[in-house]
């Protein structure tokens, strides 16, 4: 049998890992920052009779350009977006890629700021984008002189932010984007991933699309509308970047099923999002608790929480798993991230950190 060292891979894959968030079957999930809250009966009802007659089709190719996809996805986003201004695939990955893709490429730069979405730099070397790594400031956050002083002294094609960040959960002003956006010639992608987890009134990135050809919000419905197995992204821009798009996507390539079930879904938006505000409870819940324990939390307008003070992150993670919990051990030395699940699965969290004797486990 052979080995990847054994065939003509291209150069910049060579000794690189494939995205590795550990699959595990046990009772409390709380590693890949899901929405542990299963969809409503009635709308999940309702999702199987659109894939019903979605089905009665399945003969025929899907609508390539998923138009009343866009449609309900523009009036979900608001900001007097249309259509036109929206773009869907199979997860926000999917988006990402194609993005760079449109705009990367072989001798072209994307600049990011880790600890950051660890899918940013896999994407850019999988379409032979050079991956550049700025800094953050000791809280993890970005401020517009430093966004801008790495754009100036990197030029690089393409600009990944975070808004609220991943894994660190830190918010993301404004300004920094405005800056980042002034500072170069190039495309500036917001992930917006989390975005609906947010305190109420935070202002997202689409206040800042009109006028500006050039940047870009991405967004996904498998966090807030608990869609993560649907695979639905989305990015909200100008029109003429949905077109450049349109030059590398692969034909059809939002599948009719996936169209039907994410319109459903959409059309129960105040259900879907009703578990929101359950969460950001737990997310609060999290960042009260954990320093009762002996932890360090990091600010969060996430579903999840990093928090540090941790002596053996790993050994920490191993003992939780032991006991039919999982999180996430992210190699960021003496930290580890948490999902913010039910208030059932947070409590089992919360009781068995005590149990394990907290920020004193693994002391020596």
């Amino acid at each position: 049998m052979a080995s990847l060292a054994d065939l003509p891979l291209r150069d910049n894959l060579r000794g690189l890992t494939p995205y590795g968030a550990p699959q595990k079957q046990v009772r409390v999930a709380l590693n890949v920052n899901e929405n542990t809250h299963p969809i409503p009966e009635g709308v999940a009802h309702d999702v199987v009779t659109s894939l019903a007659q979605a089905l009665l089709g399945i003969n025929r190719y899907p609508d390539r350009e998923f138009t009343t996809l866009r449609e309900r996805l523009a009036r979900y986003v608001g900001h007097e977006m249309t259509a036109d201004h929206l773009w869907a695939a199979n997860g926000s990955n999917e988006v990402l890629q194609q993005i760079l893709q449109a705009f990367g490429g072989p001798g072209r730069t994307v600049l990011g700021f880790p600890p950051t979405y660890s899918m940013h730099s896999i994407i850019a070397a999988g379409t032979d984008t050079t991956w550049i790594a700025g800094e953050r400031d000791p809280g993890f956050e970005l401020t517009p002189s430093l966004v801008t002083e790495w754009i100036e002294k990197t030029s690089p094609d393409l600009i990944f932010l975070c808004a609220p960040n991943n894994p660190t959960g830190t918010p993301l002003d404004l300004d920094a984007i405005t800056a980042a956006y002034d500072a170069t010639n190039g495309m500036v992608v917001v992930d917006e991933a989390y975005a609906e987890f947010a305190p109420d009134g935070t202002p997202s990135a689409l206040t800042l699309l009109e006028g500006r050809e050039r940047l870009i919000v991405s967004r996904t419905m498998s966090k807030a509308f608990a869609f993560a197995g649907a695979r639905v992204g989305y990015m909200v821009a100008d029109p003429a970047v949905c077109d450049a798009i349109r030059l590398v996507r692969l034909p059809y390539h939002l599948s009719a099923l996936t169209q039907a079930a994410a319109i459903a879904a959409l059309d129960h938006t105040d259900e879907m999002l009703a578990m929101v505000d359950d969460i950001r409870g737990q997310r609060d819940r999290l960042l009260a608790e954990l320093p009762k324990l002996g932890f360090t939390v990091w600010p969060s307008e996430a579903n999840f929480v990093l928090f540090g003070g941790v002596h053996q992150p790993h050994a920490l993670f191993e003992a939780l798993l032991e006991r039919d919990i999982i999180i996430r051990d992210l190699g960021i030395p003496h930290h580890l991230r948490v999902t913010a699940g039910t208030e059932q699965e947070t409590t089992l969290f919360l009781e068995t950190l005590q149990d394990l004797g907290g920020a004193e486990f693994g002391r020596q």
